[in-house]
This record gives C-alpha cells, structure tokens and sequence, in this order.
C-alpha cells in the first residue's frame, strides 16, 4: 500500500500511530494506521484484505505515495480470530492462566528491541532488559526507547529528576511554524473591547428550550458572535481581506474559521458563507464541525480557506488575551469568559455578565480606526442584537 495524498498541497506524512500489528489479518477498508499531515490526522484504511506486513514505524516521515505496508491478498482469513489479532496468538493453547498474566510475563521476559530502538537506548545508555516494550510480544519500538529515560535521583532529596521526551506530531510542529510565522511576517497589534451580555443571557433564557426543541441544537453564544462578525465584515470591507505578494485581495463573502480543541491540538474548521446561514444554521454546523474535530474525522478541505477566525479561550476560564492571527488572514477574534462584574447604568452601579473581548488585526492590512470601528460595531451588535441582528423580528430570526 503507497499513502494516499491527503490534500493538493500535502508532500508527506507521520506516522501517527499503527492500528495493528505487523502479521494481523486485516480487511478491506479496515482502519489499519492514523497518519498526521501538516493540517489534519487521518485515517488509513487497508486497500485490500489479506495479512499485513509493515514497512514504516510510529514516527517515520514518508512521502505521499511511498509504500508503508505490503498485504498479502492470498492468505486465508483465520477462523475465530477477531480483527487486530495475529495467527500467533490464535494458535496458543488455552490454559487456566488469564490472558492478562500471560501477556505480562512475556513482556516482562524479552527486551528485545526493533533496530531503531536498539540504537537509541545505546545512545542514551540504556539497558534493554530494563524496558518495559508496549510492541508485539513485549518488543521494544522505537517509540518506547525515544520516551525512555535513565533511572535518576537527587543525592539530597531522594526525589524523582527524570524527564520525558516525545517527538512533536507533524500537525504540531507545522501549526509551530505558522505562530511563528505569524508574529514574524505581520504587523500584529490587538485592541479590546468589553461586551455586556445581558441582552443575549435575556434572549437565550427565553427562547433557547424552544430552539432546541425544534431544531436539535442549542442556542449558544456562537450564533450570535458569528452573525455580529458577519454584519462587521460588510461595514469594514478591509478586515476581510489579506495580502497576496504586492496586492491585497478583498472578498465578498464570510467564511469564518472557528478554533476548536481536537484529540492532535487546535482544529480550525471552516463555516462557509456564514453570511448566508440563519441562527439555526449557525449553530448546526458550528456542532457538526466541532464534533468532527474531536473525534479526527475532519478533512483538510473543511479546514482550508478562511477569511476570518474567532476563538474561544473562554471555554478554558480565560479571562483576557491577544489571539495570534490566522495567517494569511488579517484578522482574528477572541471571546474570553463571562463574569458578573459591577457597570454603571444610567448613573447607577449595576451588576452585569461582562465578557472582554480581542481583535488581533495585521496594521499593514487595516488602519486602527478600522479596527477599533469593527470591534465597537461586534460590540454594538451583541448589545442590541434584537435591532442589528435580527431586525426586530426575534421569532423570524430563530425560525420559531
């Protein structure tokens, strides 16, 4: 089997991790590994169904089209043997020793190691015989002598002093380079904002039952700051925009990215023609991207593209920060937490649901009077969303 190309602009990949053993019975369109691109970890599924032979370890980097593992299509499927066993350990007798006790014993009595391995716990001087293999039958893989460490102790304080180290996943480093990148290529400068809640937390107490009975999902807070960003967007063309070479290309449509904490590390999946889509449509599809993500079923083309990005650091308890922009868009939102916090109202010291809010923007892109104007305008929108976002028609707006 070669690796698939995940993505136009995709040359390599990791191997994330091997979903079987070298010698298992596979079938066709079995997941067989989870390979990581620089944008997304996907899923590999076996071409065909026969017993596999692998080619690569955890942690290899190779070329799309490069071959990873070999199946042998003329080797019989074994009789009551689930998928991910080995024919080895279907042929072991069966004895009144539980399966659990059996394994320990074998890993405890090999130390073999895969070549790679061997030659890292030489480097760090490290005996074999005193690892513990997660491999086959107690086989020690590159993976394991990478994490290992040499047993250590402080002369004064008899405490523990070891350390781990672990190779960055592809996806990882690549999202490395682009902060990076971001902070080094573009003018970066962030202005801030609070927002009072009170308008939104009213609506929601209202009608947020009703929504979700009728039509499936919840009414939260991101439908309201997507249709806010939205309605921004149109009065500040130049946010909407970003630089290509010598010329800057401006758009005339939303597709908002949206920071979402996945099982690899951040996913920012993208909501296309969000100026299109109803509250309802928001939050659907805000839900279905979201679950995508944490479960590593998301593909590189629902993370591509992007013409503004909000995060969400307030689902994590952050109470203020300046987001890094999503390069090469100009820039980016951050939401933070909600905290009831003393506001004056009409002269009057009242205790309101304040949310501070950041927008990162590239100054070579967009002016601060621009930036401050957008900002103020979300700020607008989400305290009086009943007359800028919906137009004073609040049932039409939810479709109730």
């Amino acid at each position: 089997m070669k690796v698939p190309s995940p993505g136009e602009s995709i040359t390599e990949v990791e191997i994330a991790e091997w979903l079987v053993e070298d010698g298992d019975y596979v079938e066709k369109d079995q997941a067989i590994a989870e390979v990581d691109s620089d944008k997304a970890t996907l899923e590999l599924p076996a071409e065909e169904s026969g017993t596999i032979t692998l080619k690569a370890e955890v942690g290899d980097a190779v070329e799309v089209g490069a071959v990873v593992c070999l199946i042998d299509t003329s080797a019989d499927k074994p009789s009551g043997v689930e998928l991910g066993e080995t024919q080895k350990e279907e042929v072991k007798p069966e004895t009144s020793t539980p399966k659990v006790e059996q394994k320990s014993k074998q890993t405890y009595a090999t130390g073999t190691a895969s070549p790679a391995a061997k030659k890292v716990l030489a480097e760090k001087g490290i005996d074999p015989l005193k690892i513990q293999g997660t491999g086959k039958d107690g086989r020690i893989t590159k993976d394991d002598a990478v994490k290992a460490v040499p047993a250590m102790g402080s002369p004064t304080t008899g405490g523990s002093r070891g350390e781990t180290r672990s190779k960055l996943s592809m996806l990882r480093r690549k999202v490395a380079e682009r902060l990076v990148a971001a902070k080094n290529e573009t003018a970066m400068l962030t202005t801030f904002n609070e927002v009072d809640m009170s308008p939104i937390f009213a609506l929601r107490k209202e009608y947020k039952e009703t929504f979700k009975n009728k039509h499936g999902v919840g009414l939260g807070f991101m439908s309201f700051f997507t249709k806010a960003v939205v309605r921004a967007l149109k009065m500040y063309p130049a946010v909407n925009s970003m630089i290509d070479g010598k010329e800057m290309i401006s758009y005339d449509f939303c597709d908002i990215s949206i920071a979402v904490s996945g099982p690899k590390g951040l996913m920012v999946p993208v909501i296309r023609n969000a100026e299109n889509l109803t509250f309802r449509g928001v939050e659907a599809e805000v839900k279905r991207l979201a679950i995508r993500a944490r479960e590593g079923e998301i593909t590189v083309d629902e993370m591509t593209g992007g013409t503004f990005t909000i995060t969400n650091g307030g689902v994590f308890g952050s109470m203020l920060s300046t987001p890094i922009i999503n390069p090469p868009q100009s820039a980016i939102l951050g939401m933070h937490n909600i905290v009831e916090r003393p506001v004056v109202k009409n002269g009057a010291v009242e205790i309101a649901p304040i949310m501070y809010v950041a927008l990162s923007y590239d100054h070579r892109v967009i002016d601060g009077k621009e930036s401050v104007g957008f900002l103020v305008a979300i700020k607008e929108a989400l305290e009086n969303p009943e007359e800028l976002l919906m137009d004073n028609q609040v049932k039409k707006a939810l479709e109730m």
